[in-house]
């Protein structure tokens, strides 16, 4: 996966949850949004699929340092973590790679951001394993 990171952690989606939040919280982010997709796809589409939640993450000291240095990166904001079941009942846990901004946006200041993101991110997803 090139514009993301990911680990495998043993448990169910929902052992690890709480896990992903504590982990991100750990790394100064909290999550504004989480979006069951699992239940949206049965709600809106009556389609069974396995367990797969969005997190949007925010680590806010990084996005105001982001938005001060180019108002229009909220379009790249916040961080997604994805929590899904992976094969032999294990879960993966995927980030977004915050170069992935750096390499859309051309200002020294987003690449700094993106530079501390991907390591509290990094350190988030190795909290994990």
């Amino acid at each position: 996966m090139s514009y993301g990171r990911a680990v495998l952690v043993d448990g169910s989606v929902d052992e690890v949850m709480p896990k992903v939040k504590d982990a991100l919280k750990a790394q100064g982010f909290g999550v504004l949004t989480e979006i069951d997709v699992r239940a949206t796809m049965k709600d809106k589409l009556d389609v069974d699929v396995d367990p797969y939640v969005i997190l949007g993450a925010c680590n806010p000291r990084l996005a105001h340092r982001a938005l001060t240095a180019d108002p229009g990166i909220g379009l790249l904001l916040p961080c997604n973590v994805v929590v899904r079941a992976h094969e032999g009942g294990r879960v993966e846990v995927a980030a977004i790679d915050p170069q992935v901004m750096s390499d859309m946006v051309d200002h020294p200041d987003v690449v700094a951001v993106a530079d501390e993101a991907t390591r509290l991110l990094d350190a988030a997803l190795d909290a994990l394993v």
